[in-house]
């Protein structure tokens, strides 16, 4: 779909300058934008990319000459990442599902579909499920008996809703992520080795024989407005409290949210984190790929952890954190700069004369 500059600029919030009236279908990179594709360009490092293409209207930073960039048109946008998420959300179509129920789906007749929803093909949905409107709901979905879905929901390819999970308005969800597993909790009849070694931190007495027993998850899952879990990312029921994530969170691909989990308020989990069981994430936490998180602990508001780190202990509110385990930031940082000085440091106590 076409859409002109001057429609662009409003629906970013930005201004425009030159033939406001030109129309651009997609967006693209400066040296490889077409004459119908907007140029990105919103620092002054992708300028040289402008005249290597042949777009006639840019994406560009505030104050930038577009006249001299040989530009007919042009928008500024005074955050560029912002502006992209406008432009992106505007220009993206969508995936394509039918309106209405597809002849291959199945659907139980206790379910109740609210107008203007999208269901493909081969999607199962369960008895007594609640899907709200407008949501869209890609092939292969299934979703379990009791299960809610809020309204204007995308729900796409092969992802899998599970027993009484309960879902807010405006979710998106990608393909092969699964809601509403049973969580991983065994227990053994007599103290296990694990628990041994909680409480000693190290010592053990003699090993003996055991099996695992099941601890059946009785809870569900409870998810917020505005949320969006990845591509194959799990998040398990609770056993007998629900785990729960909050609105505007966000998890990212191969995300692993444990039984009776809470995620607190527009968080951002990014790939391959894990949170152990009945652990608390506060509110605007983000923790970067590879993050795990210990059972039993809390992660306080707006906390920062960078990419890999082990969060073994609570960790308090605003802490930025980095390292396993974790540790704050700048004392990680310290260490490392301690640890590069090491071999320099034993060279020369070798070379130190014996003063014995």
């Amino acid at each position: 779909m076409a859409h002109s500059i001057a429609e662009i600029a409003q629906a970013l919030g930005a201004t425009a300058a030159g033939d406001v009236s030109l129309t651009i279908c997609g967006a693209a990179e400066p040296a490889s934008a077409g004459a119908d594709d907007l140029a990105l360009a919103m620092d002054p490092k992708y300028a040289d990319g402008i005249g290597k293409g042949a777009a006639r209207a840019a994406l560009l930073w505030q104050g930038a000459d577009w006249q001299a960039l040989g530009l007919q048109a042009a928008i500024f946008a005074p955050r560029g990442r912002l502006a992209m998420a406008g432009l992106t959300r505007l220009l993206d179509a969508g995936p394509v599902i039918a309106p209405g129920i597809h002849a291959m789906a199945l659907v139980d007749p206790s379910a109740k579909i609210a107008d203007g929803a999208a269901i493909g093909p081969f999607v199962v949905i369960g008895a007594d499920v609640v899907i709200g409107a407008n949501a869209r709901i890609a092939s292969h979905v299934s979703i379990a008996e009791g299960a809610r879905i809020g309204a204007d929901a995308l729900i796409l390819q092969g992802a899998r809703i599970g027993a009484r999970v309960v879902i807010g308005d405006r979710f998106i969800c990608q393909p092969g992520a699964v809601i509403g597993a049973d969580g991983f909790s065994f227990v053994t009849p007599e103290k296990s080795g694990v628990e041994e070694i909680r409480q000693t931190l190290g010592q053990r007495a003699e090993v003996n024989a055991q099996s695992w027993g099941r601890i059946h998850s009785l809870g569900a899952v409870t998810i917020g407005d505005d949320v969006e879990i990845g591509a194959n990312a799990c998040i398990d029921r609770g056993t007998i409290r629900s785990t729960s994530i909050g609105d505007g969170s966000k998890l990212d691909n191969l995300v692993h949210v444990g039984h009776n989990v809470q995620v607190g308020r527009d968080c951002l989990l990014c790939g391959q984190v894990g949170i152990a069981g009945s652990s608390q994430i506060g509110d605007r936490v983000v923790l970067a790929g590879q993050c795990g998180v210990n059972d039993n602990i809390f992660v306080g508001n707006d906390v920062i952890a960078g990419g890999g780190t082990k969060i073994f202990t609570n960790a308090p509110a605003g802490r930025v954190l980095l390292g396993y385990p974790a540790v704050k930031m700048e004392t990680h940082l310290e260490m490392q700069k301690a640890l590069r000085r090491l071999p320099r440091m034993m060279k020369n106590l070798s070379q130190s004369p014996d003063k014995g």
